[in-house]
Formats: structure tokens, sequence, C-alpha cells
């Protein structure tokens, strides 16, 4: 079962194609990555199966609803590539006032620092955060309410090896236990932390395949050079 179904998805952004009648689907407890140079499209797919970019065509079907449907606020958590937080509140008053919105339970603002490992900047004003922690704090408000599709665009940019490690870690447990994630990234050694992959370039969607499936079709061992491979045979 898929938990999304992009059908000849098209978009127009400032007079030009942004998307070209791209199809795609993402399976139900997996973690698909959304892999593509700067550019590319990826932030339009996800503000689209987020359910808040407007398409020019297509469809796009969301846990068995249009996207951005009312009965899917609940049940998709979204994270834009820009933190999209409050910068005068702290880390903690910015999740209570989402789960409040989100109708989420109390403890899943604790919950949510510690899997982002914000418990020492719980109580600091947003502003004073680093862009990476900033970032995580725009993560956590995304996991509250523990979302049954998770979409993340770019979650793991200016981090440190060490946390990004940790993330992805906390990404497929969150997948074992049923939760759906499309991760967003335009580094390619983070391809071999997904089930999935949708490598799109240019508004069009080149192949969704498993990286070992990828490295199969192009004879490349390294992802980066089986992108570009890719890249070669259809240009």
């Amino acid at each position: 079962m898929n938990a999304v179904e992009v059908e000849r998805l098209q978009v127009v952004r400032g007079g030009k194609v942004a998307l070209h009648e791209l199809s795609c689907s993402v399976a139900t407890g997996s973690v698909t990555g959304l892999l593509g140079p700067s550019g590319s499209g990826k932030s339009t797919l996800i503000r689209a199966i987020a359910g808040v970019q407007r398409v020019a065509g297509g469809v796009v079907r969301v846990l068995g609803s249009n996207a951005g449907a009312s009965e899917l606020r609940a049940r998709v958590g979204y994270m834009t590539q820009a933190p999209s937080v409050y910068g005068g509140l702290t880390v903690r008053e910015n999740l209570r006032f989402f789960a409040s919105v989100l109708g989420a339970p109390g403890e899943s603002v604790d919950r949510a620092i510690v899997e982002v490992a914000l418990q020492e900047e719980a109580d600091r004003v947003v502003v004073q955060l680093s862009g990476g922690q900033r970032a995580r704090v725009s993560l956590a408000a995304a996991l509250l309410g523990a979302p049954e599709l998770l979409v993340l665009d770019e979650p793991t940019v200016g981090l440190d090896p060490v946390l990004r490690r940790d993330l992805w870690r906390l990404f497929h447990e969150l997948a074992e236990q049923g939760a759906t994630l499309i991760v967003s990234s335009h580094v390619m050694d983070e391809a071999d932390r997904c089930d999935s992959l949708l490598l799109i370039r240019d508004g069009q969607l080149l192949v969704q395949a498993t990286p070992a499936e990828l490295r199969a079709r192009t004879g490349a061992e390294r992802l980066d050079d089986a992108f570009l491979r890719l890249i070669e045979t259809v240009s």
C-alpha cells in the first residue's frame, strides 16, 4: 500500500514549469529520499505533497485523501527548508504552541525535544540558537503528535555528522513503527540511508529505485557517480 500517490503533477511557478507531469509513489512505512541538485524541483514536490503548493494539473493523494485536505492536518508532519518557528519564544514554548494547534498530547513536547537532542536548549529563546538548532526545532514541531506521514525538506542541512547519523537512525525507527517519511536532500551520501530514492532534475523524475537498483542500473558503486551516469543517459 502506498502512503502517497502522485499522478502527472504539473506546477508552474513564476511563469516557468517547475514540475513536468511528474508521477511517483511512496510506500507506507518507508524512508524515501528525494534527491537532486538545487533548483531541481525537490521543494516544489515536497510542498505539493504537504498540500501547500498550487498545482496546474495532476493529482496528489496522501493517506487516501487529496493533499492539503483538512483531515490530514494532524496526520501529516511538514518541515520546511527554512525554520518555521517563532524566534521570540523558547524551544519549549514553540512546541507547546504547535502541540495545542494540532491537539497533540502534552507529553509529545518533551518526547520531540529528546528525539532531536535539544534538551539543553529547551528553555532558550529560538532567536539565540544557531541555524542548525533552529532547524531541529522545526523538525521537533513536525514530529509532534506522531504523524503518519513526515515530509521533511532538507532536515539535516548544517548539522554535524554525529547528529545527522542520529537523525537518520530516528527516521528509520519511526518507519519501523509504521510512519512514512519523505526526506529531501541534495547530498548524495545520504541516499544510502534511504529505502527508496526519487531522483529528480529540472522538474522531471529521472528514476525511482532502491540504492541497490540504481547501482545495478548504472554500474556505478558510488551513488553520486550513479546519478551522474543516469543524467548522461537521459541528456
